[in-house]
Parts: structure tokens; sequence; C-alpha cells
């Protein structure tokens, strides 16, 4: 009865209420075939003691991510994360929260949506931001298909370096008609504006890019984001948020669209769980812009108060006039990034952004002195860089896994040539632990 929420007497309360007399009776109408009559195949109900300590079993089979010297990125990065933030997380008015619908209860959600939304705004050097979006992948999606209504286009050429989960995403919602995407392949670490200038035509809605892309390569924003503009299509460029800190912002290299995943700004690492997709744009296409937009106006005493500004999911208007049928933002996620921002500042995210990128290139001059690794690209890169590994790159990620170290991500296996890793080197490493994972892989 413990994880049963009525008593014997509601429940027959609530039987004699729609006039039967026992439980068996609500299911008359299903073909006695149909019914499982016997007990299920589970075992007996646990104890609370007993159940606690069948779960801690279960979590101990499994090695957290922060528990090991991570050299992992593809998208999900292993940064420190301020004790501010997971305290303002925690805090009832904020972890409790729905839609803040209500203004007049629901200030505090309103201002700190509209501190998030001018932060990105200051990192990305766009004139509005909305909500935020489920993750970096859905964003990027939104960026495409917001792109094709300004433009009323429907095709749309995305870079071969975007991440690769994020093309499978485009090309889901392709799938359905929705748009015609087109992706441009690149010989070298990133893409040549001259190659994108020639895949143009007029048919095309946007060209959408990552800097840095999959492989950590910075890309020629500028000269992609010219091209673009010459054939009248808007630019959409993907960001890492915590390079933006020493970047020069894509909207200062007249981007259209910025958008990226948020999860460096202090969200963990929950693999599986809830990423941030920020987005952002030039005010003049704003009420084309997918999601919500938190506004700041005076209430009747003429103070300072925050409002939904602008709503246009499907919830709210017309169908065929919303924007998207995203039906919600991650407005904990975003408070994260906010408080994450907040508590480290303009310097202080530069001197991560610095930190992250000095200690990618030690790492990846360290390999490369091992013998065992080659570069593969010689391009400008963040912190996140691809090498070739002389060996059998499986059995180094699991050998190093056995020594603590998650190593990289393996990208590519091949029997006639190299295998190609992708290494992330964030803040939180070390000198010493770096120099110790460079031992261990010259010592396998």
């Amino acid at each position: 009865m413990r994880y049963i929420p009525i008593t014997c007497e509601q429940r027959e309360a609530m039987l004699r209420a729609v006039g039967v007399e026992q439980v068996d009776d609500l299911f008359a109408d299903v073909p006695e075939a149909a019914r499982l009559n016997r007990p299920l195949d589970i075992e007996p109900g646990m104890s609370e003691i007993e159940l606690a300590g069948h779960l801690r079993r279960l979590s101990a089979e499994n090695t957290p991510a922060t528990w090991l010297v991570s050299f992992a990125g593809a998208g999900i990065y292993d940064h420190y994360i301020p004790s501010v933030v997971d305290h303002v997380l925690r805090k009832p008015e904020f972890f409790t929260a729905y839609t803040p619908y209500q203004p007049e209860v629901s200030q505090g959600t309103l201002q700190a949506i509209f501190e998030y939304q001018t932060m990105i705004c200051e990192l990305t050097g766009m004139e509005v931001a909305n909500a935020s979006m489920y993750d970096g992948a859905t964003a990027f999606v939104e960026a495409a298909l917001m792109a094709c209504r300004v433009t009323k286009r429907e095709r749309v050429l995305v870079a071969g370096s975007v991440h690769p989960e994020w093309i499978e995403t485009l090309d889901t919602y392709a799938e359905s008609g929705m748009l015609e995407v087109d992706v441009i392949d690149f010989d070298g670490g990133r893409l040549d504006a001259e190659d994108v200038a020639a895949a143009l035509d007029d048919t095309v809605a946007a060209v959408l890019i990552a800097s840095p892309n999959f492989i950590g390569v910075l890309e020629d924003v500028e000269g992609i984001v010219a091209a673009a503009h010459d054939a009248v299509a808007l630019a959409v460029v993907a960001a890492n948020p915590i390079l933006l800190g020493i970047m020069t912002p894509p909207g200062e290299m007249r981007a259209d669209i910025v958008v990226g995943e948020g999860q460096p700004l202090g969200n963990a690492m929950s693999l599986g769980g809830p990423g941030l997709g920020f987005f952002a744009c030039r005010e003049k296409n704003v009420r084309q812009m997918p999601g919500r937009v938190v506004g700041q106006t005076v209430d009747t005493d003429g103070e300072r108060a925050f409002v939904l500004t602008l709503s246009t999911r499907e919830q709210h208007i017309r169908r065929e006039k919303a924007t998207s049928n995203i039906c919600s933002n991650h407005a904990l996620n975003a408070l994260a990034a906010g408080a994450y921002l907040s508590a480290v500042g303009s310097e202080g995210l530069a001197g991560i952004a610095r930190a992250c990128v000095a200690k990618a290139h030690y790492l990846r001059d360290q390999l490369i002195a091992t013998g065992k690794f080659s570069a593969v690209w010689d391009d400008p890169f963040g912190y996140e860089f691809a090498l070739a590994y002389h060996g059998d790159a499986m059995d180094l990620h699991h050998d190093l896994l056995e020594k603590g170290f998650l190593a990289g991500v393996v990208l590519e296996t091949a029997e006639d040539g190299p295998d190609l890793m992708l290494f992330a080197v964030t803040e939180k490493r070390t000198r010493a632990e770096i120099d110790a994972f460079v031992k261990e892989v010259q010592a396998l």
C-alpha cells in the first residue's frame, strides 16, 4: 500500500460511483481471451530500504563521466559548473515553475528568461533572442525553417562539417516535405567559400554552417556569409557559447541567425537528458522566430515588469500562422545558463575560453609527439580537434577507460588506414592530467 495513493475505502467509493462492485467489472467489455488472468511475472515488491539498496547497486555499475578525466566532446563538454548555479536552480520558485502565462505571479521566471535572452544577444552579437529551445539540433532545424519563411524559398544548403546528428535531424524534417536539404561536402577541415558560392542559386533560402564545426575547426564565417548574401539567402551560424567569450560574434560578421547548444553554460553532461538550444536573430525577422520571447514593460504603477511579448507557437495562434510546433522552452536549462554567465562574467568567460584553447593545443602537440598520432587538418581550431591514430582506436579507447580516462570520441575506423579520433579539452583538465594521459598513450 505504500506506493498506492488511495485507501481501500476510497477505492470502494469510486467503484460505487461508477456503478460496479469490483475492479474486474470495469473490464467486462474486454473479451475474456484478451485479459491477463494471472499474476504479472514480476518479483514481489520491495520495502523502501530494499529498493534503495537495489538502486544503489544498479547505479554502482555505471561510472559517471564526471569521475573520469574526460577528453570527449562532440557536442557535450565537461566544463566546470560553479556551485551557485545549482543553488539557484534548486530554488522552489524556479524548480517548480511552469510556463509563465500569468505575469502577475511569474515575474521571477520572466525576468530570469529576459536576462538570459539579453546575455545570448550580447554573446552572439544579435538583436533578439528567444527563451531557448530543446537543444542545439532543434534550434539548427528551426533556423532552417525560419529562413524558408523569411525568403519564401524551400531549399537550404548545409555544410557537411556540421555535427552529423544535427544534419540527420534536419533530414528528418526534410522527409516530411517541409524543406529541401543539400549537403555541401568539404575536402579539408573546413568549407571553401568559393564552393559555397558555386552551390548557391535563387532557390536557396539559407546556408547553414557551424563554427567551430564538428571536428573543431573554425570556418570562414565572413566569406560564407558574404556568399550567402550575394545570392539573397540568409546565413545561419551555429556557435560554441564558450568560445564566443573570445571570438568575434557571428552577428558582427553579418550572420542572420545564430544558434547553438548551450550545455557548456552551466548545464550538466546529462547524456541522453535535456540540452539547451539558444536561438538569436535580427529584429526585423523576429515575428518569424520560433518559440517565445519575454519582453520588458511597465505595470499599472509604472514599475518595471516582464511579460511574454511574443509567442508564435501553434497552441497560441492559428496553426497556419504558427512559426513552430515547439510547445515549450527549456526554461530551467536557460536559467542555469543565465546563472552561469552571471557568475563568471565576461572576463571570466574569456578566461575560460582561453584556458580551453591553450590546453587543447598543448594536448594536440603532445599526442602528435608520441608518434602514434598524426594531424589530419592544420586549420585553426578552438578546443576540439581530430587526429589520425595509427592503431586500433577502439582498443586504445577501452584500455584508457580502464585507467580512468575518457579518450575522446572514435569517429571512424579504417581497415586500410589510420583511425580518426576527436578530442576536446576544457578548463577542468590540468597540466598533470594531460601529461598523465599522454604518458598512458605512449605506454600502450
